[in-house]
């Protein structure tokens, strides 16, 4: 089992940090580093084994002057703040994840994702995860620019919040592709929690290791954004995807570092409360 962390954007926000568009999460790396640290810090502290780069929107077309400098800045937070965890550098859509309308053309997306793959695999991230992905075409192209790093890529497709971006089946359908265009790994991510299993069912068929890291829901639910107990409504939603096969396990929006703690606990790792020396114990067998 691999506990990778949680949201980055709704605890920089929950912590008092402005996320608006067109960067939302990736001001913080200028406006507020110390809290990017805290949040990698809390989550390695919590027990994730994998920690994801604070990039999902440091592409080149939202920082054409500075997303070289932010990348960088990204990947030091996470080092400083755990340097016992794995590092995942993120690569997002170009544009807007809940949006597969607004996918770019291959002309358009290739440039920038092959930008974004390798300046995080210069940086010296452990893996790139191309993460939070409705429309499969720009994912594969994603991947392709991640795989050809020579970087261990993993992908990470969505559904949206309501499920309503992408069928079960079409998940399927396009985490063979990614996996045809390289990728080691392929996930669920930013689905509403009650919604997941259905997808980490179909993508239990695809032939290489799988999991889930699921969007909160909407706040009636129960399951983030301070509610209690959530954490642990959670974590049995996530056994449920552990019993379908899934071996990675995190959080998306609305999930908190008690929520990666929960799971942790709940799935053989015991929070750490020192995160200092990297462990060669925590690579997750993906090859």
């Amino acid at each position: 089992m691999i506990v990778l962390d949680g949201a980055m954007g709704t605890e920089l926000a929950a912590r008092g940090v402005p996320t608006q568009g067109p960067g939302w999460s990736a001001y913080a790396l200028e406006l507020a580093p110390e809290v990017v640290r805290a949040i990698h810090r809390d989550y390695a502290r919590a027990g994730a084994a994998v920690a994801r780069t604070n990039t999902f929107r440091t592409q080149p077309g939202t920082f054409p002057d500075r997303w070289p400098k932010l990348v960088a800045a990204a990947v030091r937070l996470v080092r400083d703040a755990s340097p016992k965890q794995r590092v995942a550098g993120s690569i997002a859509p170009i544009f807007d994840c809940y949006r597969p309308d607004l996918s770019p053309s291959p002309d358009e997306a290739k440039p920038a994702h092959v930008a974004l793959a390798g300046a995080l695999a210069r940086e010296g991230v452990d893996l790139l995860i191309c993460e939070t992905f409705p429309h499969t075409g720009e994912a594969c192209i994603a991947v392709e620019a991640a795989v050809a790093t020579g970087v261990e890529t993993w992908v990470a497709l969505t559904a949206g919040p309501d499920g309503a971006l992408m069928t079960a089946e079409a998940m399927e359908r396009g985490a063979r592709d990614c996996v045809r265009a390289g990728a080691a790994a392929v996930l669920v991510c930013c689905t509403g929690a009650r919604l997941t299993l259905p997808y980490v069912e179909r993508l239990s068929r695809v032939g290489v290791p799988f999991g889930a890291y699921a969007n909160a829901g909407d706040p009636a639910d129960g399951l983030g954004w301070g509610a209690p107990g959530a954490a642990d409504r959670y974590v049995e939603l996530a056994r449920e995807w552990r019993t379908a096969g899934a071996t990675i396990l995190g959080g998306c929006c609305g999930t908190e570092p008690k929520h990666i703690e929960a799971l942790a606990r709940a799935f053989g790792r015991d929070p750490a409360p020192e995160m200092d020396g990297h462990d060669d114990r925590l690579r997750p067998n993906v090859r």
